[in-house]
């Protein structure tokens, strides 16, 4: 396969097509939207490059996805924001969401001006550029057409000063059979425009040099899409790889030149003695929070008394001593601090306490009761 917009490119380098090949090129496209509007389908995008040719000279209308379906009977509104710009027709610009077959031969006007030509006729850059195009070539609408047709952009598009037509002047150099056909194409009002079966029966293809057999037209190397992605893929690697092999000597050689800076052996010296010193003192003057103030859970677990742990009491610092000194002179009398393991007694040797039942709970005997009030007495005093 390849497209139409491509071949046009290729003949254009060469020598134009001939008229045989136009008349036949056009044939085949009027005849594909015929079925299609005979089966009340839009195709609202005919261009160069949705018309596809294979080996055998057939021209296939592509890409339908901004087809719609029409019923002549019961019309429905339809978007506007359709058809290629060069290809798309000035109701379409203006906003018209009533609209039929007319959009289509639109552009098979274009597309048989382009033929004839070798380029496009009417190539916009905006929607603006490209209805001044339109007013220039095909003359701007009447009075009547804008009383009757209402449509949205009317007021915002008219121009100021009506535009004359001039398709017959500017093409002059075309053949004058193909002439009627592409005025009747290129009509401001879209029911001028009439059929595809109209076009089929007009002078362009009734009289001769009729359409050539598809099988006589010129064979092209396929172009398909995926081809000419690959083909585009493999000169993008050869240009990297031509470009890489360019620059890995100036790399290499940069960066050989490049000196690496390395400090003098006395300056490493210097520089590891002054790390060790701040390691020491920083390990000396900053314990971490852990070393201060060790997990309660830590001193019961091994056994060791409370008062011989890190934690300050505060009923054994001197009186005359501030919270805020770092000194602190401890009592060395002994006191009772022991408060027991808190782990198993089993796994640090200490011997099992006998568990006291309900009936030893609720047997008070008076031993019991007296060394009770002792036990008592003591935390008091020692309290």
């Amino acid at each position: 396969m390849i497209w139409l917009d491509l071949l046009l490119a290729q003949e254009s380098g060469s020598q134009s097509l001939r008229l045989d090949q136009v008349k036949c090129y056009m044939h085949q496209l009027l005849s594909g939207l015929e079925h299609c509007h005979n089966r009340h389908v839009l195709h609202r995008d005919i261009k160069g490059s949705n018309l596809l040719i294979d080996n055998e000279g057939t021209l296939k209308i592509a890409d339908f996805g901004l087809a719609s379906i029409f019923d002549p009977n019961h019309k429905h509104p339809m978007t506007s924001r359709v058809v290629t710009l060069w290809y798309r027709p000035p109701e379409l610009l203006l906003g018209a969401t009533d609209y039929s077959v007319g959009v289509d031969l639109w552009s098979a006007g274009c597309i048989l001006g382009e033929l004839l030509a070798g380029k496009p006729i009417m190539p916009g850059r905006t929607e603006v550029e490209q209805l001044h195009k339109i007013y220039k070539l095909c003359g701007s609408p009447s009075d009547e057409y804008w009383k009757k047709s209402k449509l949205p952009n009317a007021t915002s598009f008219k121009p100021r000063d009506p535009y004359k037509r001039h398709i017959r002047e500017t093409f002059k150099d075309f053949p004058p059979s193909a002439l009627p056909l592409i005025d009747t194409l290129l009509a401001i009002d879209p029911v001028e425009r009439k059929t595809a079966s109209d076009a089929l029966r007009s002078e362009f293809f009734t009289t001769e040099p009729y359409a050539c057999d598809p099988s006589s037209l010129p064979k092209y190397p396929p172009s398909k899409e995926m081809d000419a992605k690959r083909r585009d893929d493999e000169m993008r690697r050869v240009r990297a790889a031509g470009k890489a092999q360019a620059d890995g000597p100036k790399k290499h050689r940069t960066r050989n030149r490049a000196a690496k800076a390395f400090p003098a052996p006395e300056a490493n010296a210097e520089l590891q003695s002054n790390i060790d010193r701040r390691r020491l003192i920083t390990h000396a003057n900053a314990k971490s929070k852990s070393e201060k103030f060790p997990p309660p859970h830590q001193d019961g677990q091994v056994g060791f008394p409370l008062g011989s742990s890190h934690h300050i009491d505060p009923d054994t610092v001197p009186t005359d001593v501030s919270f805020t000194s770092t000194s602190y002179t401890y009592s060395k009398e002994p006191f009772q601090a022991w408060s027991g393991p808190i782990g198993n007694a089993a796994d640090i040797g200490v011997p099992k306490r006998k568990k006291h039942t309900a009936a030893d709970a609720l047997d008070l005997s008076k031993p019991q009761k007296d060394a009770l009030k002792d036990k008592v007495k003591g935390k008091k005093s020692i309290a």
